[in-house]
């Protein structure tokens, strides 16, 4: 399944990075995890990453610091973001900072699917 888009998962939680990877496996898509933004952006998996899915809070660059870093940068990758502290004031941060989903923990499977699904579609480039 090589043609099938990378999904980066970002998360200090190492049981959280298992169970998002293995659940987007089982929907079909290649994963890589990291445990910190700093090592995902060091990473060969980085530049082939079609999406982005990042924990909110984590030692170093948040999960919002690491998209707003890689906007800056010239290469955004669609984020969804994942929080265990959900707040109107995160989630206005991140729609302004074009988050595509803002989930609480412990969230659906679904969920994350379809957000997974319209990050991958806002990546998609329209002819």
């Amino acid at each position: 399944m090589s043609s099938s888009p990378l999904v980066a998962i970002v998360d200090d939680d190492q049981s959280i990075r298992d169970a998002t990877s293995n659940l987007l496996q089982s929907a079909g898509f290649l994963t890589a995890t990291f445990a910190d933004a700093e090592s995902f952006l060091t990473s060969a998996s980085a530049p082939r990453a079609a999406c982005l899915v990042a924990d909110m809070r984590m030692p170093g660059l948040s999960g919002l610091q690491l998209h707003q870093h890689l906007v800056a940068s010239g290469a955004p990758i669609p984020t969804v973001l994942i929080t265990a502290y959900p707040s109107d004031a995160t989630r206005l941060r991140a729609r302004e900072a074009g988050i595509v989903c803002c989930l609480a923990k412990p969230f659906a499977p679904d969920e994350l699917l379809e957000c997974v699904r319209r990050a991958l579609a806002a990546a998609t480039p329209k002819s």
